[in-house]
Parts: structure tokens; C-alpha cells; sequence
């Protein structure tokens, strides 16, 4: 079997573009890995294979008629369960919604094709992208969790089975798999990828993001996704620039980091403590560990009171009227987010613009915020899909995140987080290939 499947999207798109290798090919490489490993891995909620080869041939058909093509031309990509799909079924992880088949494509999928992307296929999420964990299975070990709840995404993308993959974001979705399995992730700013047709459980939260091999995948895939859509209100107008020249303008000195333990440190595990530690520490001077003031403190209770609350009002009506459609933790937490008082809702909406104000002055004297992405690698076992409390403070913010695949932790993944301002994908970009080149040298 070719190995056309391990190319990075960046990597594919070049071939692509100089006929080394054509759609149907890269795409018969992607399903020869899942027809090997699906069983194991379970990261796919729909697939038809004689469907994705239709579309890489009339990529290629289209590319042979001398069609315009775009920048993802070809290229396979995986979509979390929760992103209609006019082609596909969206289930949402639910029985609830067995069977739905949306009439629309979303607005991130419908920006996909138009940059010549294939849609391969359903990724599995999580019940309702919630909390109760899912078929899927960490790559690097089957008996440990992928995480969630942008299971799927993760582990396919880990295990070869695609290139690139959305994700969505509501705590941790998006970034704690990138660590567990050891993908980059990006969680960008709140309204960079547009929400129409995805489903909501916190519109104050809620933000699509993306997995692949690099960096540069990473660049890549959001600039085709990052368009204004006013449907959507936290949809951004205006201009955008382009990442993925972002990502190889070079900084002009090298960056700065803030270390910051933050209010979760406690929760960590100890092997996790000493490997972002020790990257703070090989970093020397150009990073020191910094502090913000007392509010931040109450961070990650604000972001559970927004949760909550958006939370109960999106899926209160499946807890009323098909609750035995729900699982036991589901309905568990939909009943506790029920009595969530509407002064602790308030409260964390208004004091969110504040604390950000106080993020932003540090990152006056920083280029990003060096974190934990995750408490620890993957658990072991399915009990859990991990905890998402190094993830939601900054989904609360709004501000984007990256999680870079270069800490190993008790033989799994452990990924290196930063952090950027609201807005600055670009130079949070650029940061992170200046800090995965060094950590790579550093590793050898």
C-alpha cells in the first residue's frame, strides 16, 4: 500500500498541484488506512468510501478541464459530527438525531468546497459534543482516551486517516486532543470560523477549530475557513490576513513568553508540571513566569457559570422531553446546570471583558503565553475524556490557542500550549514554528 496518507496537507497540496500524484490516489491512500485501522480506532461516525473516491475523481476531472482551483484542492478533510453536511448525515452523537440529514451544508463546510477541499467523512464526537466520552480510541494506545469532545477529528488525523479535520470548541474540545494524540490544534479567536449550521450548546463559547500535521496545516485549512458570515453574530467582518504568510514571515528577533501556571496548576499532574517546566526552563531568559491580577483568579468558575447556563438553555429541552434518550452523565449535568443563578451568569459575562483587558496589558511585554494544554496526557481507560481545566479559561476569553505535539508524558502525548491576543493568529503562528523548531532541535 502507498503511503500518500502520511503526507502533511501542506505536503499533499504541493504534490497535487504538480501532478505527482492525483486526488483519487491520495484519497484511496487515506481509506486504505481506515479500512486497516477503523476497527480500532472507531474515529469515523460516517463514511462512504465509493462517495469520497466520486468526489477526489471529479477533483481531478476538474483539474484535467483546466477548472480555477483552490488552495485546498483535493485535499481530504474530517468533519466533527456536529457540522451539517448536506451529503452526509450530521447525528450529533445522539440518538436524538439519528438519521438527521441536514439540507444545507454548514458555512465552514460550504467554505471547504469552494476551496476545492473533499469531504471524506463524519468524525465522532461526543454525545451532544458534551461530556460522556465516545467509540474512539487514542492511537498511540487503544486503552486510553482520545479525549473530547472532538474525538474523531483527533485521532483520525494521529492515525493517518486524513490530513486536516475540523473541530469545535466549548471547554477544551479542540486543543486536549491535539495533546492527547499528538497533533497541532488550533483554537482560533472566537468568530474567525463561522458557526452556521453547527450545533450551539454556548454561543458565548462555542468556536470551530482545526487539526493537522503542522503548523503550516494549520495556516493553511483556516484561511479558507476564515470568512464573515452575519449569520453568525461573533462572526468577524473586514479583512483577513493571511495566515499562512504569517506563519513563514520570520519574528525579527526571538519571541518572548509568559509562563503562566494558571489558577488550574494544582490539578496537574506532577510528570505534566515538570515537562512544561522544563520547557520554560531550556527557554532561559526569553521566558519568565508571570502572574495576573486577582480576578483571573476566578476565571475558571466564570467560564462553568457561562457554560452552565448557555448550556441549559440549548439542551434543557432533550432533560424535559427525551431524557431517556440521554446518557446518565448527561443528564446528571443538564439537571445540576439547570439551578445555575442568573447573577452567577451575569456576573461572568461582565467581568469577562476585564480580566481580557488584563490578559492583553501582558501580552504588551510578551509574544505569547507558554501553558499546559491539558492536566496531564490521555487518561487511561473511558470513564473520562479528560479534564478540560487548562483549556476553558481561554475559551472564555476568546483568545486563540495552539497546541503544539511535542511533550511525551508516561510513554503518551503531551502537547505545549500558547496563547495570543484576540485577533493575532498570525503572529501566535509565527510564535509557535519559532518554539516547535526549537523544542524539535532540542529534542535532537
Amino acid at each position: 500500500m502507498s503511503t500518500l496518507n502520511e503526507l502533511t496537507a501542506t505536503q499533499a497540496a504541493s504534490g497535487l498541484a504538480a501532478g505527482d500524484f492525483s486526488a483519487e490516489q491520495l484519497m484511496r491512500d487515506c481509506l486504505g488506512r481506515v479500512t486497516e485501522r477503523e476497527d480500532d480506532v472507531r474515529a469515523w461516525a460516517y463514511i462512504d468510501p465509493d462517495h469520497a473516491l466520486q468526489q477526489a475523481r471529479a477533483a481531478d476531472t476538474h483539474r484535467a478541464n483546466g477548472g480555477d482551483l483552490g488552495p485546498l484542492h483535493g485535499l481530504p478533510v474530517g468533519i466533527k459530527d456536529i457540522i451539517d453536511t448536506a451529503d452526509m448525515p450530521t447525528e450529533n452523537g445522539s440518538p436524538i438525531y439519528q438519521g438527521r440529514q441536514p439540507s444545507l451544508d454548514a458555512t465552514c463546510v460550504a467554505a471547504l468546497r469552494a476551496a476545492g477541499a473533499i469531504i471524506m467523512g463524519k468524525t465522532v464526537t461526543t454525545e451532544l459534543a458534551n461530556i460522556n466520552s465516545s467509540k474512539t480510541r487514542n492511537p498511540h494506545d487503544l486503552e486510553y482516551s482520545p479525549g473530547g469532545s472532538s474525538a474523531g477529528s483527533g485521532a483520525g488525523v494521529a492515525d493517518f486517516h486524513m490530513p486536516l479535520a475540523l473541530g469545535t470548541q466549548t471547554g477544551g474540545s479542540v486543543i486536549r486532543p491535539a495533546s492527547f494524540n499528538g497533533v497541532y490544534g488550533l483554537k482560533p479567536t472566537l468568530g474567525l470560523i463561522p458557526r452556521g449550521g453547527v450545533l450551539l450548546q454556548s454561543h458565548t463559547l462555542d468556536t470551530l477549530g482545526v487539526y493537522g500535521r503542522t503548523i503550516e496545516d494549520l495556516a493553511l485549512i483556516t484561511d479558507s475557513l476564515s470568512i464573515h458570515d452575519p449569520r453568525d453574530p461573533q462572526s468577524h467582518a473586514g479583512n483577513r490576513a493571511s495566515l499562512r504568510a504569517a506563519y513563514r514571515t520570520k519574528p525579527a528577533a526571538p519571541p518572548r513568553f509568559a509562563f503562566l501556571k494558571t489558577p488550574a496548576w494544582e490539578q496537574a499532574d506532577s510528570g505534566a508540571q515538570e515537562a512544561i517546566t522544563d520547557v520554560a526552563r531550556r527557554l532561559g531568559a526569553s521566558c519568565q513566569e508571570a502572574d495576573l491580577p486577582a480576578p483571573f483568579d476566578r476565571v475558571i468558575d466564570l467560564h462553568a457559570a457561562i457554560f452552565a447556563g448557555e448550556n441549559a438553555h440549548y439542551y434543557g429541552g432533550h432533560l424535559d422531553e427525551r431524557p431517556e434518550l440521554l446518557s446518565e452523565k448527561l443528564r446528571a449535568r443538564l439537571q445540576a446546570n439547570k439551578d445555575t443563578p442568573a447573577r452567577d451568569y451575569v456576573e461572568a459575562l461582565t467581568k469577562r471583558e476585564t480580566i481580557h483587558d488584563d490578559f492583553e496589558t501582558l501580552l504588551e511585554r510578551y509574544d505569547a503565553v507558554l501553558c499546559l494544554p491539558a492536566a496531564g496526557p490521555a487518561p487511561h481507560g473511558f470513564e473520562t475524556t479528560g479534564s478540560a481545566i487548562f483549556n476553558g479559561l481561554w475559551t472564555y476569553l476568546g483568545v486563540p490557542c495552539i497546541s503544539l505535539p511535542r511533550l511525551t508524558v508516561d510513554g503518551m502525548p503531551l502537547g505545549v500550549q500558547l496563547v495570543g491576543k484576540r485577533g493575532e493568529e498570525g503572529k501566535l503562528l509565527r510564535t509557535a514554528r519559532w518554539l516547535d523548531s526549537f523544542l524539535a532541535s532540542e529534542a535532537g
